[in-house]
C-alpha cells in the first residue's frame, strides 16, 4: 500500500500531468456519500424489524475496525436476509435523501476528472434512483456507467462489466471505496484498489485489507489522478470567468 499523506507537498508546482488511469470506479455511501450517520440512525429499526442484534454507542468504533463478514456475524445477521434488508433500507433512504450531503470536494473531482476525459462509474449497493437523487444533475451528467444495486458481495462482476463497457483493461483502471469489501472485489477484478478513511471502515481495518493506495481526503484523489490540485469552489470560478 502506498501512503499518500505527502500527495500535496509532492505535487507542489509541477502542475497537471497526464491521468495515470482511464477508469475510475466509484463507491457510493462512505465514499461520495455522506450516510454513515443516517445509516447509524436506522440500526435499531432495522435490528427490530430483521431480528438481529442492536449495536450500543460504544460498539461503534470496535465494528469500523471489521471486515463487512465479520460485522454481519457479530450482529447476528443471516446472509439470506440480507437482501430483504437491502431493499427495505433503499426504498426508506429514498423518502429521505434530502439527509444525505456529498463528503467535501466531491463535486469538484468528479468534475476535474470528467474535463480530463477519464471515464467516471459509479457501482453501488445503494439504488440507482437514490445515487442520482443525492448525487444531484450535475454530477450525474459527468458519470457515464451505474452499476447499482449490486448484492453486499457482488461488485467484482459489476466492476468487470464496466471494464468491458468502457474497453478499459483492469490495469488502467482504480476502484475506490470505504469498505474492506470494496478493495476485495477490486482485487477478484484484477483493477487497482483504493480506499478512503473519510467512511466507514476506520484505518486499521482498510490497511489490514491492503489496498495499493490510501486516501485521507479528495484532495489527495485528485493528487494522485490528475497530478493537481482540487482548489476551492471560488477559484474554479475565477478560473472559468
Amino acid at each position: 500500500m502506498t501512503a499518500l499523506s505527502g500527495l500535496a507537498e509532492q505535487g507542489g508546482g509541477a502542475g497537471p500531468v497526464a491521468p495515470r488511469y482511464r477508469l475510475v470506479i466509484f463507491d457510493f455511501d462512505g465514499t461520495l456519500a455522506d450516510s454513515g450517520d443516517w445509516f447509524l440512525s436506522i440500526a435499531d429499526r432495522l435490528a427490530a424489524r430483521f431480528g438481529f442484534r442492536t449495536v450500543a454507542p460504544h460498539e461503534v468504533e470496535m465494528l469500523r475496525g471489521r471486515t463487512t463478514r465479520e460485522v454481519i456475524r457479530y450482529l447476528g445477521i443471516p446472509r439470506w436476509k440480507l437482501p430483504a434488508i437491502g431493499r427495505y433500507v433503499h426504498a426508506l433512504l429514498a423518502q429521505q435523501t434530502d439527509r444525505i450531503a456529498l463528503f467535501d470536494g466531491v463535486g469538484r473531482l468528479i468534475e476535474k476528472l470528467a474535463l480530463r476525459g477519464i471515464r467516471l462509474a459509479l457501482v453501488t449497493s445503494n439504488s440507482e434512483a437514490n445515487a442520482r437523487a443525492i448525487l444531484g444533475a450535475d454530477i450525474v451528467a459527468r458519470i457515464d456507467w451505474f452499476e447499482c444495486g449490486t448484492s453486499l458481495f457482488g461488485k467484482a462482476p459489476r466492476y468487470r462489466r464496466v471494464l468491458r463497457r468502457a474497453g478499459v483493461a483492469p490495469r488502467e483502471a482504480i476502484a475506490i471505496g470505504d469498505e474492506t469489501r470494496d478493495i476485495a472485489a477490486a482485487r477478484k477484478a484484477g483493477v487497482t484498489a483504493a480506499g478512503v478513511l473519510w467512511g466507514y471502515a476506520n484505518r486499521e481495518a482498510l490497511t489490514h485489507a491492503a489496498p495499493d493506495f490510501l486516501f485521507e481526503s479528495t484532495e489527495q484523489v485528485a493528487q494522485l489522478l490528475l497530478g493537481e490540485s482540487l482548489g476551492s469552489d471560488r477559484q474554479d470560478r475565477q478560473r472559468r470567468a
